[in-house]
């Protein structure tokens, strides 16, 4: 079985802390990311970039996964 290397670790915890973000924002009308980086901020925008890249990049590596 593959090791994950050090991107995968950060995609996946991107992911998490993202997905933690929409749980929030579901159930409290409570945006963490805004919270800390101010609302419509670059930096907001930046962090939602980042996670979204994270999410592409895992479900790339999880279909070539699944193929093995």
């Amino acid at each position: 079985m593959n090791r994950l290397n050090i991107i995968d670790w950060i995609s996946f915890v991107l992911v998490i802390v993202g997905a933690l973000n929409w749980f929030l924002v579901g159930v409290f009308k409570w945006n963490l990311v805004d919270a800390i980086f101010g609302i419509e901020s670059f930096l907001s925008r930046l962090v939602y970039i980042i996670v979204g890249l994270a999410a592409i990049y895992l479900v790339m590596v999880s279909t070539k996964l699944a193929r093995k």
